[in-house]
């Protein structure tokens, strides 16, 4: 909130006959020393709980004035999803959460719609002192939620790719605030729109990613300054991809579509086919239909280097 509207608030309150019936309130009702009020959180939709969606969750989460008031997420839960590392999502929370125990006894690795609610209740209830009463619904459709809670201020978009153009684009227009993880969209078209409707809407936006490197603005100098003379070529590598891509025939198998997992809200814009197990979690990248390869993954994180540099 601006600062004319918390002077404004004080005012009004110092004036109030009432404000001595104040100090008996709970610190969180009223914000602080290291609160935010309830008035003056961001209620946030959060939109996706598979393995990069709950690493962003646990950074969230903790932000005293983000409320994550609503998780949506297609599929319920599943075992299936890749990880960086054996076991790295389920330590991940279990050091979060201080349990240690957390999902002891369960093959693979659990992402999903009821897995981000776990966290992100069981987080709000043990941190309820310091960060007041925060509650948090689940969706399956993310109009649904959008139906639901009208009040929501921003969304908070970890989809696979195919859906970030369609959910940025139905925010905007909503009026509504948003933050999308990379990339803004899998389709030109979309990023287009996607960059009109943010300049008419004036409503916050941020395509989020690690792209921001402390060495950029030295390196900048260095180069500036003449330090290894002009700079003509840039040579640029990765060690993506780490899944399969380039795929043209579709799968032959039609595998019956796992419980808890609805496929029409994950195909979203796409067009329908068969449910595959070939197309969802880290797969979707090598799709057309659904991602942008190894250089919508990763390129952004060192050409923005490098645009920023030259």
């Amino acid at each position: 909130m601006s600062g004319s509207r918390r002077i404004a608030r004080r005012q009004f309150l110092g004036r109030s006959a009432a404000t001595a019936a104040l100090t008996i309130a709970a610190p969180h009702v009223l914000g602080g020393a290291g609160r935010v009020a309830p008035s003056d959180r961001i209620r946030v939709g959060y939109l996706g709980s598979g393995t990069q969606g709950l690493r962003n969750l646990m950074e969230a989460l903790p932000r005293q004035e983000l409320h994550i008031a609503a998780i949506c997420d297609p599929n319920r839960a599943s075992n299936d999803y890749p990880e960086w590392g054996r076991n790295e999502i389920r330590d991940r929370i279990r050091k979060f959460l201080g349990d240690p125990s957390y999902g002891e006894g369960v093959a693979g690795c659990r992402c999903g719609r009821e897995v981000g609610l776990e966290v992100t209740r069981r987080y709000y209830d043990a941190h309820r002192d310091a960060m007041g009463v925060r509650e948090c619904k689940g969706y399956v459709d993310f109009r649904d939620m959008l139906e639901k809670e009208k009040d929501l201020d921003a969304l908070y978009v970890m989809t696979p790719e195919h859906l970030h153009g369609t959910l940025v684009l139905t925010a905007m227009r909503l009026g509504k605030h948003v933050i999308t993880h990379k990339a803004l969209a899998n389709v030109l078209h979309e990023v287009e729109l996607a960059a009109e409707t943010a300049e008419k809407s004036k409503v916050a936006t941020h395509l989020f990613c690690a792209a921001s490197m402390e060495t950029t603005p030295l390196i900048r100098e260095w180069i500036e300054a003449g330090a290894i003379g002009p700079v003509r070529e840039v040579h640029n590598w990765s060690s993506r991809p780490f899944w399969p891509q380039g795929m043209t025939s579709l799968p032959s198998e039609t595998p019956p579509v796992p419980e808890g997992f609805v496929w029409d809200l994950w195909l979203g814009p796409a067009p329908h086919r068969a449910y595959h197990p070939a197309y969802t979690h880290a797969v979707f990248r090598g799709w057309y239909d659904f991602g942008t390869g190894a250089l919508g993954d990763m390129g952004h994180y060192s050409f923005f280097q490098i645009f920023n540099i030259l």
